[in-house]
């Protein structure tokens, strides 16, 4: 094959692939929607339960006067992915806290669910991190503020 050729297929491929841009940014908008809704009903969840969670993250040994940070942190970082506003900031803390919270709250791999909990978690880190390389997508705050 020679140069031309190359190119004309990538073209070719690309426009295929890509060419239905509207469900690529409907699939964005709905991935940041998913993934934060997790969060943001984690943290409402938080608020409901306030006494019953310092009881468990105390257990754990992790100070139950942080409460409000993990609320905020869920909330805040959820509802930002979900509008794609600082998404990638947003996305790379949101990956760090997924890391620290898989291995705080469900290290107990003897426990089947707590290994799928902490699995979740880590997954879910990995959304975050492909997030915080591509951006928001065109559907979003970040792609109207440019």
């Amino acid at each position: 094959m020679n140069t031309s050729t190359i190119a004309s297929t990538k073209a070719n491929m690309s426009s295929t692939t890509y060419s239905n841009v509207k469900l690529r940014d409907t699939a964005e908008l709905g991935g940041r929607i998913l993934l934060s809704a997790l969060f943001v009903l984690s943290g409402l969840s938080k608020i409901g339960a306030y006494a019953a969670t310092i009881g468990y993250m105390s257990v754990l040994g992790v100070p139950g006067g942080l409460l409000p940070v993990v609320i905020a942190t869920e909330l805040l970082g959820g509802v930002a992915i979900a509008i794609g506003w600082k998404t990638r900031t947003a996305a790379f803390l949101l990956a760090g806290y997924s890391v620290l919270t898989a291995l705080v709250f469900h290290h107990n791999f003897a426990d089947q669910i707590q290994m799928i909990m902490f699995m979740k978690n880590v997954s879910i880190a990995g959304a975050f991190l492909l997030l915080t390389v591509n951006g928001a997508g065109r559907i979003s705050i970040d792609n109207k503020s440019r």
